[in-house]
């Protein structure tokens, strides 16, 4: 196989640990070792201190599975396929899913690796632009005109990285709709489902479609990235055995110590999410204030899940000389969207980090002194 750099990883490789402020970090501020810890119930802590550090099952530990099933209405632990972080699971679904003969269809901008794992597999790729016009929303009759005989995979994310846009339910179920008419798939990458910062929870795509798979992570929701656990639900067991078959390649298990740690913050997920809400609920008023204070300079489209945004630089510079010129002079780091591939001036920002405002007042600084 041979497949396209990363782009967004390899900018985070090279300025990520080298600057003062991550304005652009897709995930939750870390939570520490010693707080988790606290939170154990009885079980779970016991299982920690009385861990061994073998290999583990590698469907992923039967308790952990069973917690992650919980999470998902009418779903069962052996519906459950744990990984190595989402970006695992992603590709080995991928190879699995499609091949040389197939079209999948990516909402964009996006993870790269949501397109580019099917690209590397010979799959033709469509992208389906989500418009800033319409508040970054899937459109339903775009992604119709989009299908083809041979469509095989939707990949569908939502909360979105990195508009923050949501899927409404009546559009979830038009998706789904489309994918049983063609006989197709849909991945739904919820990374940040659960961090909706207005109105309810919408259902996991596996809880109304059985053609439906739908992608979690312990890295952005609860602040835990380290701990590189992620998971696939699917009610298609074959298809998950064959996930499970492809993993065996890849990493065939995952870390013991990781496996319990994700099992103690599951089952401890409400005061977890708390966290996390309070953290984004802050710096959001923030970012408001500041996006107010300079319309006519930046557009703002209010993210309404998860904890990243994609403003748009107006006037003055591109956003790549932005992000440049930003990192140097006040050692803040944003993501522009040409990492995205995308050619209108946005950039990601994130506001999941409790040293946001530190990082909001260089870049107004920077904004006074070069765009006032």
């Amino acid at each position: 196989m041979r497949i396209k750099d990363f782009d967004l990883e390899r900018y985070f490789a090279r300025w990520e640990f080298n600057v003062r402020y991550l304005l652009c970090a897709s995930d939750i501020e870390g939570m520490k070792m010693a707080d988790l810890l606290r939170l154990a119930d009885e079980e779970t802590l016991k299982r920690w201190e009385e861990l061994s550090l073998g290999y583990t099952e590698s469907l992923g530990h039967p308790l952990l599975r069973r917690e992650i099933a919980g999470m998902y209405e009418g779903t069962s632990p052996d519906e459950v396929l744990v990984f190595c972080g989402a970006q695992e699971a992603i590709f080995a679904f991928v190879n699995v899913a499609v091949g040389p003969a197939d079209h999948v269809i990516v909402t964009w901008p996006g993870y790269q690796s949501l397109y580019e794992v099917a690209r590397a597999t010979g799959a033709d790729v469509t992208l389906l632009p989500l418009e800033a016009a319409r508040g970054f929303e899937l459109e339903v009759e775009a992604l119709r005109r989009a299908m083809r005989p041979n469509t095989r995979l939707l990949v569908i994310n939502f909360p979105h990285n990195p508009t923050g846009a949501v899927l409404r339910p009546e559009t979830l179920e038009a998706v789904l709709a489309l994918a049983e008419e063609a006989n197709a798939f849909v991945l739904s990458d919820e990374v940040y489902r659960l961090l909706e910062l207005e109105g309810a929870t919408p259902p996991a795509a596996v809880e109304r479609s059985r053609r439906a798979i739908s992608l979690g992570v312990m890295s952005k929701v609860y602040g835990l990235a380290g701990l590189r656990v992620g998971w696939l639900v699917a009610r298609d067991r074959e298809l998950l055995a064959r996930c499970a078959a492809y993993k065996d390649y890849l990493s065939i298990c995952t870390s013991a110590p990781s496996e319990i740690l994700a099992l103690m913050a599951l089952r401890r997920r409400s005061q977890l999410l708390e966290r996390s809400r309070e953290i984004l609920r802050d710096n959001l008023t923030r970012l408001d204030r500041f996006f107010h204070d300079w319309a006519g300079t930046f557009e703002w489209v209010r993210p309404r899940a998860g904890s990243v945004g994609f403003p748009r630089i107006l006037r003055g510079m591109s956003s790549d000389e932005l992000a440049r010129e930003l990192v140097e002079s006040e050692g803040v780091l944003i993501l522009p969207g040409s990492v995205f591939g995308d050619t209108d001036n946005h950039f990601r920002i994130g506001f999941g980090r409790t040293n946001l405002p530190e990082a909001l007042a260089g870049l107004e600084r920077f904004a006074t002194r070069r765009l006032g």
